[in-house]
């Protein structure tokens, strides 16, 4: 055990340390600490020491120096088991620091947020606080380091225990979460750093190229009960250098342990339902959409959405991009549904669904995260935007005799917004308000739109067709026609591009080019 004589406390985050450093004032613990922290300790009525009288050298330089110095870098790193270090810092009159307590500048919070300058940003790197924190955390043998307000509870359970001493094992878990701190820390720079180029006006400009080096820090929200398989682990991480957002940030409120395949098809479904302006339901299965619909009201998008294919939407997962209300809840209570996600729910409607005990409702905020997407491989990491692009019907060139109608426009529109978010070869039947139909995975195109017709339980005759990629035979169109189709939305660009639009023609189907392909692997 190491007993607290000593502690050094440097915070922006105040929150508990009252009476954090009023039990270590208690415990005869010198307090010495800096600027505002210092300020604070005098009036909650804590004696505290100056830094600049304990070093004997005043801060400078508008606090940007003031810990940078040998008397408490020394204080902290000499090895108190080691006779030529506890020479030398008596030597130099330096006193052994037993506690760090120190958080960091608020770097994240003013670069994320809105309006903040290029120097009010670089002026929250930290310098002396990261500096603390690694000697302390390097010498644990000897020195308590904490980061983590929240942790300010049980170190004080352990201190009360233990006569204001701290075990081996606490000391090496904290100078753990101490290193990571750091590293989180300096990743949010470097990130912040890597998507701006200089500029004559300064470093405010956007990088046009991924970043050389790419700093991913992860903080785990909780494990999983298992992975994929029963056989695997598995956790949920989220990005420490973003704020919570998306699945990973959404609020459970009702239901058992989400799975891992649960928060996959969860992120899907999200991603998906965000496509849309007006009321709209996405109902998801093994990562693919099995129903998805637009409508003037919340429950008939879900009714329209889940009855596109019934059978496929047993145990599935639901989101939609509107507070849920009585009238949707009752209806979702119709189908096991796994999870629900949504902006919100009514009070009524909340009580509806929880009278399913096992049902997972996520509230979860209506934006997205548009950080870059990481996907493991062998020995490395693949690194995209994410795909964000928004086609209008003035970016559509039609390409057949005949041009689409305005119901055909409308419906390849919102084909082509379903496509997107289904897995390659995709095909989707639609009309304006429903997907009718969809062929995902394929490893053929053609195979891609018979098997959506086949999974079709309503009638196609007269509906449109959406391809995330160009037709690389006239083949498809072919089979299209044979099912009714009367419109195609594709990106185009085949070799066989003039084949495929004069089979169209053929069939008196309008076709348009969209120039942007949408594969989703």
């Amino acid at each position: 055990m190491v007993r607290i004589h000593r502690a050094l406390v440097s915070v922006s985050n105040k929150k508990g340390l009252a009476e954090f450093a009023r039990f270590l004032h208690e415990m005869n613990v010198e307090l010495i600490s800096t600027g505002g922290t210092a300020l604070f300790l005098r009036e909650n009525n804590i004696p505290v020491v100056d830094i600049s009288e304990y070093t004997g050298f005043p801060e400078i330089l508008d606090g940007r120096v003031k810990t940078l110095h040998p008397a408490v870098h020394g204080g902290l790193l000499g090895m108190r088991d080691k006779p030529s270090h506890q020479s030398q810092m008596k030597e130099q009159n330096i006193r052994p620091i037993d506690m760090v307590v120190v958080n960091l500048y608020p770097f994240r919070e003013t670069a994320a947020r809105e309006g903040a300058t290029y120097p009010e940003v670089i002026e929250q790197i930290d310098i002396g606080g990261p500096s603390m924190i690694r000697s302390a955390a390097k010498n644990h043998a000897g020195v308590a380091v904490v980061t983590d307000p929240s942790d300010y509870g049980w170190i004080l359970d352990e201190l009360k225990a233990n006569d204001c001493s701290l075990g081996e094992s606490t000391r090496f878990t904290l100078a753990q979460k101490a290193f990571a701190s750091t590293a989180s820390y300096d990743s949010a720079i470097a990130s912040y750093f890597a998507e701006r180029t200089w500029s004559a006006e300064g470093a405010r400009k956007e990088s046009a190229q991924l970043p050389e080096l790419e700093a991913l820090i992860l903080k785990k929200c909780r494990d999983l009960r298992y992975g994929e398989n029963p056989h695997q682990r598995g956790a949920l991480y989220r990005r420490i250098d973003e704020s919570p957002c998306g699945v990973a940030g959404a609020e459970v409120l009702h239901g058992k342990e989400l799975s891992y395949n649960n928060l996959l098809d969860a992120d899907n479904a999200w991603n998906l339902v965000l496509e849309f302006d007006i009321p709209a339901a996405a109902v998801i299965k093994h990562t693919n959409p099995c129903g998805v619909a637009q409508s003037d009201t919340l429950v008939s998008a879900y009714t329209l959405a889940r009855d596109s294919d019934p059978l496929s939407a047993f145990g599935s997962v639901v989101a939609l991009n509107r507070p849920v209300d009585p009238d949707t809840a009752e209806e979702i209570n119709k189908t096991f549904v796994e999870v629900v996600l949504a902006p919100e729910y009514m009070s009524d409607a909340l009580e509806i669904l929880e009278q399913k005990k096992n049902i997972r409702l996520l509230k979860i905020r209506s934006d997205a995260s548009l950080a870059a997407q990481h996907r493991q491989i062998g020995g490395g990491y693949l690194v995209q935007d994410k795909d964000t692009y928004y086609l209008r019907s003035e970016d559509l060139k039609t390409v057949t005799k005949r041009e689409p109608t305005q119901e055909e426009m409308e419906a390849l529109l919102f084909g082509w917004r379903v496509v997107k978010h289904v897995k390659s070869n995709a095909i989707v039947f639609t009309n304006s308000s429903r997907m009718l139909g969809i062929g995902a995975g394929q490893t053929s195109r053609v195979d891609a739109v018979k098997w959506g017709a086949m999974k079709a339980t309503l009638p196609l005759e007269g509906a449109v067709m959406a391809s995330d990629a160009f037709f690389p035979f006239p083949d498809g169109v072919q089979a299209a026609a044979e099912y009714g189709i009367r419109a195609v939305i594709q990106p185009g660009g085949s070799m066989r591009d003039s084949e495929v639009i004069d089979a169209a023609n053929e069939q008196d189907i309008a076709m348009v080019f969209t120039g942007i392909r949408h594969f989703k692997h």
